[in-house]
This record gives C-alpha cells, structure tokens and sequence, in this order.
C-alpha cells in the first residue's frame, strides 16, 4: 500500500514528482545485528558554551533544560559531554579550573557541576564525560605540554572525576584525553593505571578526540588497546579508516556539528545523524555545542542545538537541531542495536533502523539535500536527492508488526513554512511491507514506541538588547556560581571574592584569579580580560572601581569598544584606559597596548582603591581617576563599536569592584 501522510502531503506528492520512482529495501533482524547504539549527545565547553545559561531567571532556565535533557519532551539528549575547565581560553571563554594552583582544590566553581546535575535529573541514564581541553600552568610545569609529566597531569583529571563523585554525586563514565592535540600513548597509559588505583574502574577512556591516527597506534600496542574504550574522533565527515575499525572497539564521532543552527544548520545534523554510523559505524554523536549560550559575536555564535543568548530578557529559541534529534532520542535508547540492513536511498538520502531486541523496531529516515545539510566541517563532495517511493519489506521478528507510529519534519526553503516533528496518523502494515512517499528536505521515524511528544511551554518573552544602564557591585555572600552574571571572561579568570582584609566597602569583589599562563588550548592573550554587553555598543560610559595586588609591576583596565574575544581575542582592539602600580597610565587602541592614544602619570599604587571612568562618544574618549579628570579628547582609531571589558595587565591577581555601564 501506499501511505498517505495526510491529503495535503499526498496531493503535493503526486503533483510534484513522478510516483514511478521506486525501490525496495528490507528490513531484517535474522541475518544478525549491527553495532549497539551508545546515544546522541551535546558538549557544554570547549569553551564556555554554557556561560549565559545560568544567569536565566526562572522559568526560563529550566524551560531550556527540558527541552535539552527531559525525556520525550524535546531533544531527549542521552550525553552530555563537559568541559574539565583549565583556566584557559578554549574558544568563545574561558572555564575556570577546580585546582588554579597545585595545593589548591575547589570543586564549586564554573557550572559544568550544576549542568550534570540538571541532566541528571531529568534523565538518570544520562551517559557523562569529561574533557580537558587546557590545564593550569602548574600542570606543565612552565611548558605549554601537558605530557612531560604525566603522572601529574592524570592525578590533576583523576581528582576532577573523584571531585564530580565525592561533592555531586555524579558519576563520571567517560574521560578524554587533551581536545584535538597530539595524544601521548605513555599518558593513556598512565591515566588508565590512576583510574584504576583509585577504584574508577569502570570510567571508560576515550582517545584521541581529534582524528583517528591513536587507531595506528593502538594496533601495535596492545597496552594501549586495552586502556582505551571508545576511538573519538572529531568533525569526520561520517567516515572512518580501517585502522579504527581493526580496533574493534566502539567508535564515536565525539565532537560534530559545529555548524549554525539555521535550517541548513538542521539539515546538516540530520544527515550525519544516520550517515555517521550508515558510512562510518559510528554509534555516538555528540553536538559542538550543546547550547549557543554565549554572545552571538564571538566566534562561532548559535553553533548549538538550540540558542539561549539573552538571560536579561529570558528570551530564547527551540533550533530545528532540537527535534531533528528527537527523531531518533525519542525512539532509541543506548543499548539498543543498529540493523545491518541499513544504508543509502536509491534516490539518495539514508535510513538507519534499531531494535531493543524485544519486539521494537524504529526506522529514521533522511532525505536531506546537498545544499540544504552543508556543515561547516569538512567540506561536502556533490550528491543528489531526489522525491522518491520506498517499500520497506519487514523480516524476521519484524515480520508480525502491525502499525507504526509516524513523525516528520520537513524543511521548506522555498515557502519557508517549515514544520518540525508533526506525529501523524499511524502506518498500517499489511503482508509485512508499506511503501511511503518521500519528499527532500526531511526527517521520517517510524516506530513501534508509543511515547514520543513534542513538548511545549509558553512563548519566553521577546528578544531585546543588554539594558543600556548596568550596574553590579558583586555584593553577593552565598553566590550559586563562581561567576558574576553576564562577564564572559575570555583569557584569566575572574570569580567571587569576599575581602577579608577589606573593612570598609569592598569586602564583596570580582577577582582576577590565575596568576600564570595556562597549558592553552587555543591562542590566550598575555592580559587577562572578561567582556560584557553589547557588541552594538558605541558611545557609552564605563565606570569601576579597581584593586591592584602586584607592586610595581601590575596594571589593569577598563575597556570599551572591544571588537574580538574568543580563539581571537589576542588582535582585540578597542579603547583600553590602563592604570599601573608604578603610578602611570596609558590609553590604547588594542589589548596588547601597541597603539598608545594617551599617556603619563597617575600616581596609582597596589594595594589601594581606585576608581576609572571611561566615556568614549563619537572618535574622542576622556578618562576620570577618582572622578577627577586625568586625560581627555584622545582620539579613538577603532573600531565604532564593541562590548565593555576589564581586566589586568598579566596574569596577575587584581579585584573589581561596582561595575557600572550607562549607554548614551
């Protein structure tokens, strides 16, 4: 028979494309399985993907977290893989570690704890994984090498997993080894041996998270085969090499995506959804990012399932990323088994089926176009799809269903009247076999599960920009986080403090907190900065009070106009008002200090209270020390607009204090 989708649907097939073009494929259990399927999931980190989440008011937040994590609700996502912060830029922010210095542990800070925690308990089954992708410079013991000594470094991981165990009662089941960098064999080894020592036995390694080359090695060393669990790989293009497969352990295309999460966005994850295991058996997949919860402006900005970028208005927005994955997460669970009968269309596009080995069966097909599922990584080789009848003939123990329940998506480029996870009427089967009608640009499940539900709530309130009048003087005694709402620190760290030695006014702080250069990841700059508000900004003042803990040789800013953050956040121009503890100042036009606008004598020390205003309108800005005007008229070179910023000169301890932004 032929399945008629809906009238609408039905008459649209027969008028847009011949129904003649058909092929059969099957559908059989008795011929043995394929690989188990381990799950679909999302990566907070790598780095500071999450960083405005927290700061949305409730409802909101947790809104978005059911979207993301709540079973048959939206995503249903079953991983979630996290940043393990190592005080270093890492590529829209940085993530503070739990250990800063070598004797120091604190397993409260940042808010990759809170986001597990959530995930957790929405879905207990959630699958957990940490990842450094940078470490304190204590770690590489002035070198920017992790490996030189590996016992360290593994103890430094170790103690995280230990920290998620013994403060959250999280229990991590995956642990990476250094993002997209060279793997050290010696290392794998040693952090298997420091699992195991301490009892973390069943916390499985994943190597490398880059490409696929630990596979070469892993086919020599049989040590090394043994300490590793799952082969990740990153951005794969739903291909593997032979060499993985002669591992013959689970492979995982373990960072993805990437991509921004227009309908195109959408397109290209439901593609390799099915492809990354149709082409490249791989049976996991995990989206950069999780959420787009970071300034749009910073490198790659809404590259995640859904965007949640405006906690000052509550306002965020459900990607097609996220029901894309609901075809598949709502329907599946880890542990269920891929056919393998599953492959290409004729016509192009794909079909994957899995089965709970108990009777279930769920088929998710994809008929995305070339040009409509490009992601940003690698680059796409030509491909054709084209409308299409399908017969599927069910065999084996598939042989006896009856109905299958039905869902679609369907991109629209051309009315851009897209629909996304529609339930329609159910699929009768008759002598073992249906035949469907498959238009381009779209997502089918077919499946024995009755549960699925496309979950809603209330329209959040409307988008709007950061207020134009902002004030925070960080007088917060219990703080839920490290961070101060809405500064997005983009090299150093900039948490809570409470100023002990401070009687007076000051006693509540934001303090500049790493003190050496980390083992990075991406290109740190040399000065430590957290930007905030508005890239839109031009004309404006900024106002902070500021506390220098470097005699002679420290120095800190506020900043306006700051044009880049992220991996380039060392080429950052803007208009940067420095202060320093030998008594001077200085006004330039980039971060680096290169292009000076203004300069001379303070009279500024360590260990004392300063106050900084900075007003810039048009191409002149002005400068007040302690209100009092210390230098003005400098002419602005650039750029035009940008987001307010503090930070310190080096990495260098340094307080903040009653931060303050009026917009004119």
């Amino acid at each position: 028979m032929i399945y008629k989708l809906s009238f609408a649907i039905a008459l649209c097939f027969s008028l847009c494309f011949d129904l003649s073009i058909g092929e059969s494929y099957v559908l059989d259990d008795k011929i043995g399985l394929g690989r188990t399927f381990d799950g679909i999931g999302g990566l907070s980190g790598g780095g500071a993907t999450s960083r405005l989440l927290v700061n949305y008011a409730e409802p909101y937040r947790s809104q978005i977290l059911d979207y993301l994590f709540k079973p048959n609700f939206g995503a249903s996502l079953q991983i979630l893989k996290v940043e393990i912060g190592g005080d270093a830029q890492t590529t829209d922010g940085t993530e503070p570690s739990h250990m800063h210095y070598e004797n120091d542990e604190n397993f409260f800070r940042g808010y990759e704890w809170w986001l597990m925690r959530e995930a957790k308990k929405r879905n207990p089954n959630i699958t957990l994984i940490g990842l450094p992708w940078a470490f304190p410079g204590w770690v590489g013991h002035g070198k920017n090498w992790p490996y030189d000594f590996p016992d360290i470094t593994a103890s430094y991981v170790v103690s995280w997993i230990l920290g998620a165990e013994q403060y959250h009662d999280l229990n991590i089941d995956y642990v990476g080894i250094w993002n997209e960098r060279n793997f050290d064999s010696k290392y794998i080894k040693v952090l298997r041996d420091t699992l195991d020592k301490v009892g973390l036995t069943g916390v499985g390694i994943i190597a490398a998270d880059g490409n696929w080359d630990v596979s070469n090695a892993m086919g020599v060393d049989p040590y090394l085969n043994d300490a590793v669990e799952v082969v990740g790989a990153h951005y794969p293009g739903t291909t593997t090499v032979i060499e993985a497969l002669k591992t013959q352990k689970k492979l995982w295309s373990s960072e993805d995506y990437s991509t921004f999460n227009d309908e195109v966005g959408g397109g290209c994850w439901a593609r390799i959804l099915n492809q990354n295991y149709i082409n490249g058996l791989m049976t996991a997949t995990i989206s950069w990012n999780l959420v787009a919860s970071y300034y749009e402006d910073l490198p790659f900005g809404r590259d995640g399932l859904m965007t949640a970028e405006e906690p000052w208005t509550g306002n965020y927005v459900v990607e097609s990323p996220i029901w894309i994955t609901a075809h598949t997460t709502q329907f599946s669970q880890p542990g269920w088994t891929y056919l393998q009968t599953v492959g290409h269309l004729v016509h192009g596009g794909s079909y994957v089926a899995l089965t709970d080995s108990k009777g279930n069966l769920t088929v998710v097909i994809e008929t995305m176009t070339h040009d409509h599922s490009v992601c940003i990584r690698p680059p796409l080789l030509p491909f054709n799809v084209t409308a299409q009848n399908v017969t599927f003939q069910l065999k084996g123990s598939f042989a006896s269903i009856k109905e299958l329940q039905v869902w679609q998506s369907k991109f629209d480029f051309k009315t851009k009247k897209p629909f996304f996870f529609k339930k329609l009427s159910p699929l009768k089967i008759y002598d073992g076999s249906f035949t469907l009608s498959l238009d381009v640009d779209a997502v089918y499940t077919l499946t024995t599960i009755s549960t699925g539900q496309k979950g809603t709530y209330p329209d959040p309130p409307a988008s709007g920009p950061f207020p134009k009048v902002y004030f925070d003087d960080f007088n917060v005694a219990n703080p839920s986080f490290s961070e101060a709402p809405y500064f997005a620190d983009q090299t150093g760290v900039f948490e809570y403090y409470i100023n002990l030695t401070d009687p007076g006014p000051h006693v509540f702080t934001l303090r500049q907190v790493v003190t050496q250069m980390p083992v990075t990841w991406a290109t740190d700059a040399d000065q430590t900065i957290s930007v905030i508000g508005d890239y839109k900004w031009q004309n404006l003042t900024v106002m902070c009070d500021v506390f220098m803990e470097t005699v002679k040789t420290g120095g800190v800013f506020i900043a306006v106009r700051v044009d880049k953050g992220g991996q380039s956040v060392r080429s950052a121009k803007g208009v940067f008002f420095w202060v320093f503890a030998d008594g001077s100042y200085k006004v330039t036009n980039d971060l680096v200090g290169k292009t000076v606008l203004a300069e001379g004598l303070s009279g500024t020390r360590a260990y004392g209270w300063h106050t900084l205003t900075l007003t810039v309108e048009g191409e002149y800005a002005t400068g007040l020390l302690n209100g009092y005007p210390l230098w003005k008229d400098a002419v602005v070179l650039g750029p035009k607009n940008g987001w307010a910023a503090i930070g310190t000169h080096s990495f260098e301890l340094a307080q903040f204090d009653n931060f303050a932004v009026e917009v004119k």
